[in-house]
């Protein structure tokens, strides 16, 4: 048998740790063809969603995935997160949380046979008049793009969590 992941209970502690201490939990993620969030919004691969209750519907956070409703830009958006491309969770207020390593293709499908053509791979094509790519999240009560223009860092001075290689 194998070993359960600790990281869907940790997520889910210090979400619950954010929502008590009046915090705005926000979640980083590497986005790929597992993960359903709007494309509009990813940047360098990644996008970073503010889940707090006032800015999701339908939150559940299972051992295998994140799923909810979130607006972005007034639009109400089916967002779908695996666990394993979770790369951090923290207090938008003071950047305290944890980061993870994200697992992305941990569970690999099977390869096709030799034999068997490989299926055609989908990717994302931007959208609007412009290709250059929008803003990160950053709103409390609304997922889409803030005015800073800033690429999604925290205003005001504040503390903000800070991924190390």
């Amino acid at each position: 048998m194998s070993e359960i992941s600790t990281k869907p209970y940790m997520l889910r502690a210090i979400y619950e740790w954010c929502t008590d201490s009046g915090y705005t939990p926000y979640l980083a993620v590497k986005v790929d063809s597992s993960t359903t969030v709007p494309m509009e919004y990813v940047k360098k691969g990644e996008i970073v969603l503010n889940i707090s209750y006032g800015a999701t519907s339908g939150l559940k956070m299972d051992n295998d995935a994140i799923h909810f409703h979130a607006r972005f830009g007034g639009v109400s958006r089916e967002i779908y997160i695996p666990v394993n491309n979770v790369m951090a969770i923290y207090a938008n207020e003071n950047g305290q949380g944890m980061a993870f390593e994200p697992l992305v293709g941990a569970a690999p499908a099977p390869a096709p046979k030799a034999e068997e053509p490989a299926a055609p791979a989908l990717s994302s094509v931007p959208t609007g008049p412009s290709l250059a790519p929008a803003p990160a999240p950053r709103s409390e009560d609304d997922n889409g793009p803030d005015d800073g223009g800033d690429g999604g860092a925290p205003k005001g001075g504040r503390p903000t969590l800070t991924r190390i290689k």
